[in-house]
């Protein structure tokens, strides 16, 4: 007969082969849960359809599924820090006035409101991401004191001359005649004169219907 020892000896054996059997034919899962993002990963490295998210996580991806944050980012405090460079800051403003001025002078006669808003956006989002921080700034100040007028092409170049003129004002350049713009900034429109003195005397006493703002004087 067999002694106690030889029995138990025989009995863990076969346990041991049964479990090495099942671990062989039953490999151990290598997935894995990351605890920062709250991804769950298979052995193969696929993310599988499991996705936590904290609190404030799953507030701004809402945000940005969406669409927008709160306020669409149009209006808010200046983004770029000042530029300490006078060359790359004059630079910049020349290439900038050729832009905003060809932007207003090829503007719709006759824009939809969406057309509108789009203009009116384009500035106040200028205000803020100009690179030129502190030139940024100046022109919040300008957009708060003179709101962009949108109504039409004519009314939308004007404005935009006459804070360009604010502007030179204040840096001691000669002012700009507002009535012969399109001389100054050639669009390649075709179209009739913008600075036509007589279409201009007809703003004069008008308002901007979205902003309320009373139109500027064109002319000589």
């Amino acid at each position: 007969m067999m002694s106690r020892f030889s029995r138990t000896f025989i009995v863990v054996i076969v346990a041991l082969f049964l479990v090495g059997s099942i671990a062989f034919l039953h490999p151990r899962s290598r997935s894995y849960f990351d605890p920062r993002t709250g991804d769950l990963f298979d052995d193969g490295g696929v993310e599988q359809e499991f996705h936590i998210l904290p609190v404030g996580d799953v507030e701004v991806n809402a945000h940005l599924v969406e669409g927008s944050v709160p306020g669409g980012g149009v209006h808010g405090k200046v983004v770029m820090p000042k530029l300490g460079n006078a060359t790359a800051k004059a630079e910049l403003g020349r290439a900038t006035w050729k832009l905003l001025h060809t932007m207003t002078l090829r503007y719709p006669e006759a824009p939809t409101d969406d057309e509108r808003e789009a203009l009116n956006s384009y500035f106040h989002l200028m205000s803020r991401l100009y690179p030129c921080g502190e030139c940024a700034a100046e022109f919040q100040e300008l957009l708060k004191k003179y709101p962009p007028q949108t109504s039409s092409r004519r009314s939308a170049s004007l404005w935009l001359c006459s804070v360009h003129n604010r502007v030179n004002e204040r840096l001691g350049k000669p002012r700009f005649d507002c009535a012969h713009l399109d001389a100054t900034y050639d669009c390649g429109c075709g179209d009739d004169p913008i600075g036509n003195t007589t279409d201009v005397a007809k703003l004069e006493g008008d308002r901007d219907k979205v902003t309320g703002a009373g139109l500027i004087k064109g002319g000589r």
